[in-house]
């Protein structure tokens, strides 16, 4: 922390009145606590703290204010106030009369000479409101598994239609449509050609066939690849009578003819599967992946031994009753966001965040969480995964300007410099505005913070570039 370097010059002269208004305006809460930690005076200058009535917080002891879990942090708070050490901010919450908790970031400073004086020896306390900060990891954390389900929903289409190739009783070949080269085959068209399997994948097809089955199917593929349809043709393969029918479609690179072959008395004998769910439950009991069970607050009903060894703590004991956010996040208000997503999605992939000890070491992790019902009781289970040693990959961002640093080239000697700087700059403040919008599901408010810039200027370009709607709610 950097001080004033002559406070007794720069400040000389202030009225109580003018060090109360700096106070309040430093900081989105300012709170005077007295030697016993009462409150006796209190100011906010965030316009989003006047529905939480904090007026009855006067006169009452400021650890009474707020929830269980956070009234170790408000006595450290205290006791640190008159130290001569830096300031430490400090994560707490508050029971709010609107539901959810209020998360708010304390520092204090003891102020006045208590030897001199003891009706002097108080404390002043500022306040950060942090709820912005949880609207806007609660929007990334939305995004992030919108984005997720998406890959996942992919994945799964991919995954079916392998499986369906594999597994189909019916010989399927996958063929490029100009070449007519063999690109893949399922393991029923490979035992349909027998000794000639060999030379199916990379080959010309038809192969394997004699002269008048070859051109029944080379005139049907001939058909296929002029109307993209055709009627199925019977033909002989080693002994076998086949029905071969054949249709098309387009990828990036081409078109490509799927072709199958279907026996003339099909073999549907069932193939056994084994089961291998005691093995999966073995492997899920041995993870090495951290495991934790909470309740639907996030306190801890059961961990593993991996989650205890990244915590450095010795016995289960020590965690179970303790809420999980105590050691999950960057800034205590995580554990929050994730509680929400599972109630409303009931699972989170994939989730980036920090874990901290009971000495203040952070480790990088990914989080995954589900929620599950036993009886009348709901649980949620979290899988924790160290990241710290994995090597992050180059940022990608999502938009591109819609001109190239070439095509902005282009316009040198026909259009003047100062408007083709212009240009460029408009086109990356509107995608800052935009972007910031997005992450703040439209909350004007929160996206002129995160800007930098005044409510007015905010809406001033929003006219400017077209963007302008009606207020939202939060904004009046």
């Amino acid at each position: 922390m950097k001080s004033f370097a002559d406070p007794a010059e720069s400040f000389a002269g202030l009225d109580p009145d003018a060090v109360a208004r700096l106070v309040s305006c430093g900081a989105d809460l300012a709170l005077v606590v007295d030697a016993d930690g009462v409150i006796r005076d209190l100011a906010y200058s965030a316009t989003a703290l006047r529905d939480e009535r904090l007026d009855t917080w006067i006169g009452q002891a400021l650890i009474q204010t707020v929830t269980r879990e956070s009234r170790t942090k408000v006595e450290a708070l205290l006791r640190d106030a008159g130290t001569s050490a830096e300031p430490r901010w400090r994560q707490v919450n508050h029971p709010s009369p609107r539901g959810a908790d209020l998360p708010l970031s304390y520092c204090a400073m003891r102020v006045g000479d208590s030897e001199l004086s003891p009706s002097l020896h108080r404390s002043v306390i500022f306040g950060r409101d942090l709820r912005a900060m949880a609207a806007l990891q609660q929007s990334l954390v939305d995004a992030q598994q919108e984005a997720l389900q998406d890959h996942w929903k992919l994945r799964d289409a991919l995954s079916r239609n392998r499986h369906l190739f594999q597994t189909a009783s019916d010989g399927v070949l996958i063929a490029d449509a100009t070449s007519l080269k063999v690109l893949e085959a399922n393991p029923a068209a490979l035992t349909l050609f027998g000794d000639k399997a060999g030379k199916l994948v990379g080959n010309v097809f038809p192969v394997g066939l004699n002269d008048a089955g070859r051109k029944h199917v080379q005139s049907m593929l001939g058909t296929v690849q002029a109307t993209g349809k055709s009627e199925e043709v019977h033909v002989s393969l080693g002994g076998v009578e086949l029905r071969v029918a054949a249709s098309m479609f387009r990828q990036e690179v081409g078109s490509l003819l799927v072709v199958r072959l279907v026996r003339a008395v099909a073999d549907t004998s069932p193939t056994p599967l084994s089961s291998a769910h005691a093995v999966l439950l073995k492997l899920v009991q041995s993870a090495p992946d951290c495991m934790v069970v909470t309740d639907v607050d996030g306190r801890i009903v059961s961990a593993n031994e991996a989650f205890l060894e990244l915590v450095h703590l010795t016995a289960e004991s020590q965690v179970r009753g303790e809420s999980l956010g105590r050691w999950l996040g960057r800034t205590g208000v995580e554990l929050n966001v994730l509680i929400t997503t599972l109630r409303q999605r009931g699972a989170i992939r994939l989730f980036p965040t920090s874990l901290r000890d009971d000495h203040g070491v952070t480790t990088d992790i990914e989080t995954s969480a589900t929620l599950t019902h036993e009886g009348d009781t709901t649980f949620l289970g979290f899988t924790i995964r160290d990241v710290s040693r994995r090597p992050s990959g180059p940022a990608r961002g999502d938009k591109e300007l819609p001109r190239s640093a070439s095509q902005l080239t282009e316009l040198v000697g026909r259009v003047p410099m100062k408007d083709i700087v212009g240009e460029t700059t408009d086109l990356i403040e509107q995608l800052c505005i935009e972007a910031a919008l997005d992450l703040t599901r439209d909350n004007r408010a929160a996206a002129a913070e995160m800007l930098g810039l005044s409510r007015q200027s905010l809406y001033v370009k929003l006219r400017r570039y077209g963007l302008s709607e009606p207020l939202a709610e939060s904004d009046k």
